[in-house]
């Protein structure tokens, strides 16, 4: 036991001090919960999320811990298989944003002149418009679908990730092994991804992980206003706009807004503490304090 004990105390020691405060536990605890639940969500729900089997507006209790809906479907049921819906679809539209805003940006800030003036001014019309307005515009142009609502909320999405990559790509490519390679004879876009994007992913993923959490409620606030998921699809954001039509029995949206307002706090928290991480002069603040 002793060993043990020992042994487990020194894996955790070798954590960064930043991974071990205790948002950042409570981050990749409730993460890695929704995450599991997702998968398992087949197993672990106990009614068939579309069945309506059980008794209308049921209070919480027994047999239905979460209650009911208006049609007798169980909450917790719809909850766990709506984690299928919403976290898969948030991480994707994520990671789209990133590729499509990083890779623009790298651009603009390698290359400068009429393709960095071009598409910053593409950025800067998008930053125009009221993000969730621009947002709402775009999926009812496209019509009311789980996948037009992610297309409409990349398009207000990787202009962010655009102009943060440019920042950064302008501070490396002037630095010496960038121009050391281009002088050994390396292409333009060689030169881009082996030398300057490798150097920039850092504060691109730490942007990542905090609009997870943005992401997220942009899909939610789109299918609540009818421009997402589609009746009887398990989403979180039509489920509790489901709710607004049976105010009473609170049960019924309140559940899957807890649910949309975990994940959002797990995955900010996971953000911060991998800022904190990633930024030297931050990491060795967070250890002077603990010590």
């Amino acid at each position: 036991m002793k060993r043990g004990g020992l042994f487990g105390r020194t894996r955790v020691s070798r954590l960064p001090q930043a991974w071990r405060r205790p948002l950042a536990v409570v981050g990749v605890v409730v993460a890695l919960v929704w995450i599991v639940v997702a998968l398992a969500a087949p197993v672990l729900a106990p009614h068939d999320p579309l069945a309506q089997e059980l008794p209308r507006l049921a209070p919480p209790g027994p047999g239905h811990w979460l209650g009911t809906d208006q049609l007798g479907r169980d909450i917790l049921s719809r909850i766990m298989y709506g984690a299928r819906v919403s976290i898969p679809l948030t991480l994707l539209l994520v990671a789209l944003s990133v590729v499509v805003g990083g890779l623009l940006g790298a651009c603009a800030g390698y290359f400068g002149r009429w393709v960095d003036e071009t598409i910053m001014r593409l950025a800067d019309l998008v930053f125009a418009f009221p993000t969730v307005i621009l947002a709402m515009v775009v999926a009812a142009a496209l019509g009311a679908s789980l996948g037009n609502a992610v297309l409409a909320v990349l398009v207000v999405a990787w202009p962010a990730y655009a102009r943060v990559t440019r920042g950064l790509v302008l501070g490396v490519r002037e630095r010496e092994f960038v121009l050391s390679g281009r002088l050994l004879g390396f292409s333009a876009w060689r030169s881009l991804r082996v030398d300057v994007l490798p150097n920039v992913t850092g504060p691109v993923l730490v942007l990542a992980t905090l609009d997870i959490g943005t992401a997220l409620l942009l899909l939610s606030g789109l299918s609540f206003l009818g421009l997402g998921a589609k009746p009887p699809s398990p989403e979180w954001g039509a489920m509790v706009a489901a709710g607004v039509d049976v105010f009473d029995s609170w049960w019924v949206a309140t559940f899957p807004g807890l649910a949309i307002l975990t994940v959002v706090l797990a995955f900010n928290f996971l953000g911060d503490t991998l800022r904190d991480a990633l930024d030297p002069r931050t990491a060795r603040a967070i250890k002077e304090r603990a010590l």
